[in-house]
């Protein structure tokens, strides 16, 4: 049977046995756009349905709609069925958190998720409003859960949700533990004529008898409460003023992070208007990620209409969908400047080890987490201060499995911080997952620091740069939509090992580390990183949840400028061995 011959059965499966209105309306449509051989119509139905929605380490991710490859209460069911076989066989009286952004279709796939879990004997427990990401992390620790999961798709479009597994540990599953649950959704159908299924319990019965239940808000509190013990501030401190624009992206961040910044000084959070509340088609900004200066425009045209007024701001604050990133604006001359994922993680990395030195801690002692990925000037900065530096591959629950390390030995307090180059950050031990919560904190608390001194975060950071050398970064992503594009992303990973590159930018590949051999005590990833000689290096890995590569680009060079051009000459040559 043919590829094309085989998405049309599963279309006409699916119509079939469908039981829900606006997906039956879809797949009528596709049917339809077939038969009058519309254009695109059979490359529509193949993207539907060529495969089964991939389930990986995080979870599924996926846009919304019908079909085996999309986000619906089919594909959330069976996911879910094989998440509660897997805790029914690993756990006695199983029992999972569920939280959900603002995304479409979140209450849906979260009732639905709660539906299957009662169904198969697992309590379920469902935060009874948006909350962030971290604050799921918090709950599956703090009220004891076997596993937790988050409706979320983080920072991508509006079309897309997701659903993101956690452990006991409050970390994302390890890959094992994914592993087993994927086996176990693949074996299930999608609908009862055709298998094995998930089971689904009735919404109201299971609430009225206790299968599902709320978290309530005590829960939330003692979150807040642990985020703010990562304070760096007297309460003196705290009275100096400070300036903040805020803004959610229409997500989740806003009840948790005004409350937080309340508490240290700041009663009254300034909003940027229209982004306040959440919505899931995210109006102002088409691509609610923190790392993009479209993101984040309409904050900083509200910051230069109230500069205007002569009422400028310290700082513009921006955390995506799910609340656990956060992006960074400061004016800088004329404009406001984006402060990057890497260079945040240098500044709160600094001032939390230079506040702790001046506390007189003894830093040597101290853990702080990055990834590969991230910025060489952390091995500086850490040789600077004298505490010791963990790299991992890039993900945050391997920032998480070291904490839980230094748990296991009793060693908890050691670990000061944690970041990855992708706007996520981590101080404290409350959550397990990147917190911009805490990290919204943090960053006020830098900022005022800074402001005592006459200077915004960006010229903190030319200062750093200045001390430690222009050590700089830059990533780039390249899509490969379509049927094919897992195979041309394999094909071009495979290339990169058996013809690698001799040259990249101009400079000789002076090493190649290619993880998936195993690289010191860290797990085998599919990752390649090219050494080069005089410095600087290019790693490339393709996406876990998305059909992209990403190329990481490492500069070093004497100046501002030299880093530039290195960083320009860098992309260029990614993009044509990515081609």
């Amino acid at each position: 049977m043919t590829a094309a011959a085989q998405n049309l059965e599963r279309l006409n499966i699916w119509i079939d046995n469908v039981d829900d209105p606006e997906l039956s309306v879809e797949l009528a449509q596709m049917a339809k756009n077939l038969e009058a051989g519309a254009e695109g119509a059979e490359a529509a139905v193949a993207d539907a349905f060529f495969q089964d929605l991939e389930f990986g380490t995080a979870g599924l991710r996926g846009i919304i709609g019908a079909g085996t490859n999309r986000m619906n209460r089919y594909t959330v069911a069976r996911a879910t069925q094989g998440l509660a076989d897997y805790l029914n066989a690993h756990f006695e009286n199983p029992s999972v958190a569920i939280a959900r952004d603002s995304r479409h279709k979140g209450r849906e796939f979260s009732r639905i998720a709660a539906c299957v879990l009662a169904a198969n004997g697992i309590r379920a427990l469902l935060y009874t409003r948006l909350e962030p990401t971290p604050a799921l992390s918090f709950a599956v620790r703090d009220l004891g859960c076997s596993a937790g999961i988050n409706m979320t798709a983080s920072h991508n479009p509006a079309a897309y949700n997701g659903y993101k597994v956690y452990g006991p540990d409050g970390c994302q599953i390890t890959s094992d533990a994914a592993a087993e649950i994927s086996q176990r959704i693949a074996d299930l159908a999608y609908f009862p004529a055709h298998g094995a299924c998930a089971k689904l319990a009735d919404y109201q019965e299971a609430c009225f008898d206790g299968r599902i239940s709320w978290i309530g808000e005590d829960t939330i509190a003692r979150f807040i409460d642990a985020v703010l013990e990562q304070s760096q501030e007297t309460a003196e401190e705290s009275a100096e003023p400070i300036n903040v624009l805020y803004t959610p992206l229409c997500g989740t961040g806003l009840e948790c992070v005004s409350q937080v910044l309340a508490r240290i000084g700041i009663p009254y959070l300034n909003v940027v208007p229209g982004q306040d509340q959440p919505n899931g088609d995210f109006p102002t900004c088409e691509y609610p990620n923190p790392e993009e200066r479209a993101a984040l425009q309409a904050g900083i045209d509200e910051c230069h209409r109230w500069k205007k007024q002569g009422k400028p701001f310290d700082l513009l604050l921006a955390t995506d969908p799910d609340a656990d990133r956060v992006g960074v604006a400061c004016e800088d001359g004329d404009d406001y400047t984006l402060i990057t994922g890497n260079e945040m993680g240098i500044l709160l990395m600094d001032f939390l080890a230079g506040r702790r030195a001046a506390r007189g801690e003894d830093l040597s002692r101290l853990v702080a987490v990055t990834t590969i990925v991230s910025s060489a000037m952390c091995d500086d900065v850490a040789a600077h201060y004298g505490f010791e530096l963990r790299r991992t591959l890039t993900g945050f629950k391997y920032i998480g499995e070291q904490i839980g390390r230094l748990e296991a030995a009793g060693e908890a307090d050691r670990f000061m911080f944690g970041f990855e180059e992708s706007y996520g950050y981590l101080a404290g031990t409350h959550v397990r997952d990147k917190d911009a919560v805490v990290a919204s904190m943090l960053i006020v608390q830098m900022a005022r620091h800074y402001r005592k001194q006459g200077m915004t975060l960006v010229q903190a950071m030319r200062a750093l740069y200045d001390k430690f050398g222009w050590q700089t970064n830059r990533t780039i992503s390249l899509a490969y939509p379509g049927a094919d594009g897992a195979q041309r992303m394999a094909d071009i990973m495979a290339g990169l090992r058996t013809q690698p590159p001799a040259q990249v930018a101009g400079r000789d590949v002076a090493e190649i580390v290619d993880y998936a051999e195993g690289v010191g005590d860290l797990p085998k990833a599919n990752v390649v990183e090219f050494r080069l000689a005089g410095g600087g290096k290019l790693i490339v890995r393709p996406s876990g949840t998305e059909p992209k590569i990403k190329a990481y680009l490492f500069a070093k060079a004497p100046d501002e400028a030299g880093a530039a051009a290195m960083l320009d000459a860098l992309e260029q040559s990614a993009r044509e061995i990515l081609a």
